[in-house]
């Protein structure tokens, strides 16, 4: 692995510490800041809003500069961003600061996923990208737990200090690993010619696949501490080590899912979004049971993330050379399925169906981005058919259909 692609997935691995051990450190962050739960879950809606205004915003604001110049600053403004929180005085000013640490979170990935594609050689690419992923599910598995544990234990300004500092580490990685990549070329840095990628109705079905895909798989997450405890009949201690067991699940599945991609990339998509459908359908019958519930909790982060690398890929083929924005894009809409994911799960709880129904939201989910995933290769085949069946000469005329050969006097 190129030392480059290490430094992108410790700049990912700060982010994924950063983007959900708020929810770990909630209850500290609430009880200093005096306010209550649900108002401090605002810090962690601030930065789910940050990352889908700023994966856009900042692409296209620093289309023109060099990639590694925009993993530099972006890596900067996250640092800062999470230093700043640290000191929040308010849980007001807090929010405020979270969107700031998370206006970032989507121009990282979207110039890291490119700047890794292309440290890549040919059919290594989609691996190349999971492997800056990599520090995103590695992050579910060590930084969330102890950055948990690190706030129960000093306080949760004490995580975000500790997050901040991983930033820096990030920053001098890319400065001192990262080659220097150039400016983009004229067709990818300009604005118009980013946006004109949004014209392929493919980039937008890509974009829904992972909506509605991944939003099944967090349809069931954001109540997995719930159904393990008052279903599974784990401890809350217990818990805290199967979410470890879900992120290292989230880890294998994204590697395969960038080995799956490489190989081949539509039945992968396939075959991910199917399995969500089915291990989500599974868990309304094993987590009655300790050690099943246990095993399919593995296997709901590694089929759920199996996604990410393979979209990724997706997003970049369709994107026809315009990658950055479509890349950053995808974060955004990543998020966007934590909160459809979130939000119809707790509906339908709120609505007497019981724990365990928003298993089956994500299951109806992961079905319409399978459909979705179907009409985006029905859409591929209907462009192939178009490609004119007849041979062109220089100058665009058809050929000239051959004449008959003169019989012999």
């Amino acid at each position: 692995m190129p030392l480059a692609l290490l430094a992108l997935a410790v700049g990912a691995f700060g982010i994924g510490t950063a983007e959900f051990v708020m929810m770990g450190v909630l209850p500290q962050a609430a009880a200093e800041l005096g306010v209550s739960i649900p108002t401090a879950g605002h810090l962690i809606s601030g930065y789910a809003l940050g990352v889908v205004v700023g994966a856009p915003a900042l692409t296209i604001l620093g289309a023109r500069l060099p990639r590694k110049t925009m993993l530099v600053l972006t890596m900067g403004l996250f640092t800062a961003g999470n230093a700043l929180f640290a000191l929040a005085p308010s849980a007001g000013v807090g929010v405020a600061l979270r969107f700031l640490a998370g206006l970032p979170h989507g121009a990282f990935f979207g110039a890291g996923a490119v700047v890794a594609a292309s440290l890549a050689g040919t059919g290594s690419r989609a691996k190349a990208v999971s492997m800056m992923f990599m520090g995103l599910t590695l992050a579910n598995v060590v930084g969330v737990p102890l950055g948990t544990l690190l706030g129960q234990q000093f306080g949760w300004r004490a995580t975000f200090a500790v997050v901040a500092a991983i930033g820096v580490v990030a920053v001098a990685a890319i400065v001192r690993l990262v080659p220097d990549q150039g400016r983009p070329e004229p067709g990818q840095s300009a604005v118009l010619d980013q946006l004109a990628a949004f014209r392929s109705p493919q980039v937008w079905l890509a974009l829904a696949i992972v909506t509605f895909g991944l939003g099944g798989t967090f349809a069931c997450l954001s109540y997995l501490t719930p159904i393990l405890t008052d279903v599974s009949g784990y401890s809350p201690t217990a818990v805290t080590l199967l979410l470890a067991l879900a992120g290292l699940g989230m880890t294998v599945g994204n590697y395969l899912g960038g080995w799956i991609a490489d190989k081949a990339l539509m039945p992968g998509v396939y075959a991910a979004l199917l399995g969500i459908a089915v291990v989500l359908g599974l868990f309304t019958l094993t987590s009655g049971n300790k050690v099943a519930a246990a095993v399919t909790v593995f296997a709901i982060g590694a089929v759920g993330f199996m996604v990410a690398p393979i979209m990724q890929a997706l997003v970049m083929d369709k994107a026809d050379g315009q990658a950055s924005l479509v890349s950053a894009a995808l974060q955004s809409a990543f998020n966007v399925a934590n909160s459809i994911g979130a939000y119809a799960g707790g509906l339908v709880i709120a609505h007497g169906l019981g724990l365990l129904s928003p298993n089956l939201v994500g299951v109806l989910l992961s079905a319409v981005g399978l459909a979705l995933a179907m009409v985006t290769s029905c859409l591929d085949r209907n462009s192939r058919r178009e490609v004119p069946a007849l041979e062109v000469i220089e100058g665009g005329r058809p050929a000239a259909a051959p004449q008959p050969v003169a019989a012999a006097a």
